[in-house]
């Protein structure tokens, strides 16, 4: 398995983090309700360890995340269970904190 993706965008209000899966970039996730389109443009980053993005998702006031890293997010309390979706067997979860 390979490193996750981790992009971050800073702006001056908000720190936006983006980790996937590397190798779901370029498909397209199909579910009952949902389909994503994990396109570079916005999947994309940089490798990165999973101590590393959970450190990013930690400090994000919005994230978005897909794939094992849900899980890892989960454990480390992070996101809530309850909160995540299963799109085509891939976990998806997005964090907001106001």
């Amino acid at each position: 398995m390979r490193l996750p993706l981790l992009r971050i965008v800073q702006t001056k209000m908000e720190n936006f983090v983006v980790v996937c899966d590397g190798e779901l970039l370029g498909r397209k996730i199909k579910g009952e309700k949902f389909q994503i389109d994990v396109k570079e443009s916005f999947y994309g980053g940089k490798e990165a360890s999973v101590e590393k993005c959970l450190e990013a998702l930690r400090c994000a006031t919005i994230a978005n995340m897909l794939g094992s890293i849900v899980e890892r997010a989960i454990e480390s309390g992070i996101v809530d269970r309850c909160n995540v979706l299963e799109i085509g067997g891939v976990k998806h979860a997005q964090l907001v904190r106001l």
